[in-house]
């Protein structure tokens, strides 16, 4: 398992061979478009690089989020699908984001989870 941290450590990435996971902080439902964007940035370029078989994001962090970072979202999931691999997995929803989700139909589109480990297990990973 390898680990990354970004953007004064509001996101960590962490890779289970083929996996990446995701991890935003609390920070990210603060933070600024600019700031949301440069990180996302951040994120996606090791993707590109060395494209994975699947994304979990762990959002066991972080209790609400706005558009921002949903196109943020968005951007990792096609990006995977443009390159014919891997899907993006959501872990550790909360209440308030699974209700988002439900409302903008999102929640077709990513599996949720309610672990991370239940997340890794059903992409073929392994703790």
């Amino acid at each position: 398992m390898s680990r990354m941290a970004t953007q004064g450590e509001s996101f960590q990435i962490l890779r289970h061979g083929d996996i990446v996971v995701v991890i935003p902080s609390p920070e990210v439902e603060g933070m600024s478009d600019a700031m949301i964007e440069q990180a996302a940035q951040l994120v996606l370029a090791p993707m590109k690089d060395d494209p994975p078989s699947g994304v979990i994001f762990d959002l066991s962090q972080v209790s609400y989020f706005g558009s921002l970072f949903i196109t943020f979202l968005l951007r990792c999931h096609l990006l995977l699908k443009k390159q014919g691999q891997g899907e993006v997995v959501l872990a550790g929803v909360s209440d308030r984001i699974r209700e988002l989700l439900r409302m903008t139909n999102l929640d077709t589109l990513w599996a949720l989870y309610d672990t991370p480990a239940e997340a890794l297990e059903a992409l073929g990973g392994s703790d």
